[in-house]
């Protein structure tokens, strides 16, 4: 059995095969998997994976060099939703809605959560540990 936190085999074979810049896409039950991205389906129920407990998991496995949400999930006040992972010390970079769905497409995969929040979707750009 598996150390880290992350004990989906799916997930953590996804995450093992990223490159470099590659994408891998975590979103709320509502955002639509265009043809193309492998879809990894974790929605339960709503609220059943939370995204912040998905991206938890992924962070623990998957070391990020870049970051892209949507304008709309900042609000009004264009502030960072609570799940954004500041611990990263990431800046991320913000797009409008349409253009991160367009981005969507080619990720290497999509994980979808049972997150009901509006816009509460992110873009991991894979890194490299050395």
């Amino acid at each position: 059995m598996k150390r880290s936190p992350l004990l989906h085999a799916e997930l953590s074979h996804v995450i093992a095969s990223l490159g470099h810049g590659d994408m891998l896409v975590l979103g709320d039950a509502g955002l639509p998997i265009p043809d193309g991205p492998r879809r990894i389906d974790l929605a339960v129920a709503r609220g059943v994976p939370l995204l912040d407990d998905v991206l938890n998991a992924v962070l623990s496995e998957m070391q990020v060099e870049g970051i892209v949400v949507a304008d709309e999930a900042l609000g009004d006040a264009k502030k960072l939703p609570g799940w954004y992972p500041q611990s990263l010390g990431i800046e991320p970079q913000t797009v409008s809605h349409e253009e991160f769905k367009r981005r969507t497409a080619k990720a290497r995969a999509m994980v979808r959560t049972g997150e009901c929040t509006p816009y509460a979707n992110i873009i991991l750009i894979a890194g490299v540990a050395f």
